[in-house]
């Protein structure tokens, strides 16, 4: 597959992707702002945000590790879901007071830029194809 991301040259790992590094980047950043959740949230929110987090970079390696366009749109599309559930879920937070507003803020903006990131990946897998 071919660089979409405004480099030239060939993509030979998932680790390449800009959309990969950036969701590994905000899988740590949640880990560590879920640290600050109360104990009794280990098997609630903290547990769902971390497990949506996590599927986002996740998918974005299995479906490249698939080996064909059309699989790997479709993890791509998993893996936007995933960010979608952890949008919710950190809105969920702000509202019971969990995570402070400013927090919840400077993230949402960060899951807007990861969000338009896999939307415009996805298009050009999909021109690049043909779909």
């Amino acid at each position: 597959m071919e660089k979409r991301d405004g480099t030239s040259g060939k993509i030979n790992d998932y680790r390449d992707l800009n959309v990969w590094k950036d969701s590994m980047v905000l899988a740590a950043d949640i880990y560590l702002a879920t640290k600050a959740f109360p104990r009794e949230e280990m098997f609630g929110m903290t547990s769902q945000m971390r497990r949506a987090v996590s599927s986002i970079p996740a998918n974005i390696a299995e479906g490249f590790g698939r080996g064909q366009r059309k699989p790997f749109v479709q993890f791509l599309r998993i893996a936007q879901g995933s960010l979608k559930e952890l949008e919710t879920h950190t809105l969920l937070s702000m509202s019971v007071g969990l995570l402070d507003e400013k927090s919840a803020g400077l993230l949402s903006v960060r899951f807007e830029k990861l969000g338009k990131m896999m939307r415009s990946f996805i298009r050009s897998l999909e021109v690049d194809s043909g779909q």
